[in-house]
Parts: structure tokens; sequence; C-alpha cells
């Protein structure tokens, strides 16, 4: 599967996709940054009167719950639909799911109106859209992803979505497929959005590979090889968040081959 991965990177870098995100505040710098460094065309479009056609041009479409409004839970509402409509990828980060009873409500009622092509979070927010009793602690995680298999499985079985837990070891399923990916580094978790960095780079690779599970593990497998090679020459969060940036776009076949671990099921 190495090789696998391999050429879809290749794919989004030579391709070029054009990701809409819906996504927060907090991260649309970041994220759009990662995107263009694996070699992905960026758009933040939030406004419900444009989401349908932006839609239309895009490769694929990131809806990211982190900072919700009214008008924007309107937009990934609309955008949606029109993506299930063209048959376009619909990637959902359920960011902070658990946390308030509004985030909650909205996260069933999107997940209800069209099915996503994929599902990331971490193991809280995952487990949350499974068990509402389930608590986060803000955006954060108070579980480890093996905890998660269950409702993760809960979820591909309801929704038909490939879904991704993220965490210390990031763990993939589909019907019948599940890959656990270990790379990485534990001072990723100081950095904000790195998350939301995957949700979005899961939405380039969807947008040029047709195998969902594949491109998949293909974005998870890009960003834990990156950050863990990034690690190296970082001296803490700061500087490793750059690092990161200059490790998705100059990474090379041979260490990424040398780096890269993952089991698949």
């Amino acid at each position: 599967m190495k090789e696998q991965i391999w050429q879809s990177i290749l794919k989004v870098r030579n391709l070029s996709p054009l990701v809409h995100n819906i996504t927060n505040y907090v991260v649309m710098n970041n994220t759009a940054n990662a995107l263009l460094a694996a070699g992905a065309s960026p758009v933040m479009a939030h406004a419900p009167e444009e989401v349908e056609e932006m839609v239309a041009i895009a490769g694929s479409l990131v809806v990211n719950i982190g900072t919700l409004s009214k008008s924007w839970v309107a937009a990934m509402e609309k955008a949606m639909k029109k993506a299930r409509e063209l048959d376009k990828p619909i990637i959902f980060d359920p960011v902070g799911m658990g946390a308030t009873t509004y985030r909650n409500e909205v996260t069933e009622h999107l997940l209800k109106t069209v099915h996503p092509t994929v599902i990331r979070g971490n193991a809280s927010e995952i487990s949350a859209i499974y068990n509402k009793d389930q608590k986060t602690k803000g955006v954060d995680s108070t579980l480890a992803p093996n905890q998660a298999v269950d409702a993760a499985n809960y979820l591909h079985q309801n929704f038909k979505s490939v879904v991704c837990v993220s965490g210390p070891a990031d763990l993939i399923i589909s019907h019948d497929k599940k890959v656990k990916l270990k790379n990485g580094v534990s001072l990723m978790g100081k950095i904000t959005g790195m998350g939301c960095t995957a949700t979005a780079l899961i939405g380039a690779f969807t947008a040029v590979e047709k195998d969902t599970f594949l491109a998949t593990v293909s974005a998870m497998a890009l960003l834990g090889v990156a950050g863990e090679l990034a690690m190296a020459y970082s001296k803490g969060p700061g500087s490793l968040q750059v690092n990161i940036l200059d490790k998705l776009s100059e990474l090379k076949e041979d260490e990424f081959m040398q780096t890269i671990l993952i089991e698949e099921d």
C-alpha cells in the first residue's frame, strides 16, 4: 500500500485540486498553507449566497464546525446538498462535538441531511456522535483512538462514510478495511489546527483519488510523516509548524518510504 500512497501524493502535486473549505476562523491560514504546500489549491468561502457555485468548480468540499454561527450552518447545509447533487467528495470534521448542545444538534442535523464521504475527528469527537453523553475537553480529545473503534464502525455502517479517528495513532476504517498509521510526534498536538489540517488534506486527496479509503490513508500518512521528519530540526511548536509546511512541499519518495509506519487489517 505504501507505493499506492506515494502515487496519491504525486497526484495531488500534479493535479493541484481546488478544495472548497467551510472551516473555522482559527485555522483558515494554517489549512490554506498546508493545502498549498501539499500541492492543492485552497478556497475559503462561507457566504450562503455563493457556496453552491463554489462547490460546482471545486474538486471537493471540506466542512469544519469549529466556529459555528447560524449563517455558516446554513452555508454548510447548502454546500453539502450541492456537493452530493454533483457527486463531489464531502469531508466532515465534527470539531468540539460533545462540548455543547448546539454543536451536537448541528452535527446531527448535517449528518442526517447529507451523508459525508469521510468523517474525521479525534476519538472524543467520533465517540460523541455515537454517544452524546461522551464529553470533549473543548476541542481536545479525552480518549485514545482505540477507544473509538466501536463508534467509528457505527458511523461507517450508518452513514457509509470512511471514518478516520486521529490521535497518537490514526485509525482509518471502511466496510472491509482498517489501517493504523503510527507516524507523527506528540508536539504536533501543541500546534493549533493540526486535526483541521488533516481534514483539509483529506479534501485534497479525495478530489484526485477515486478510492476514498486510499485517499484518506494517504492524507493522514503524508501529514504524519511530514511531522515526524520536520521534528528532527525543530526546537518547539512554532518552528515545527513552519517545518511541517516545508516538508509537505519537499517530501521525497525515499524518505517517505523509510519513515511511514502502517499496519493493515
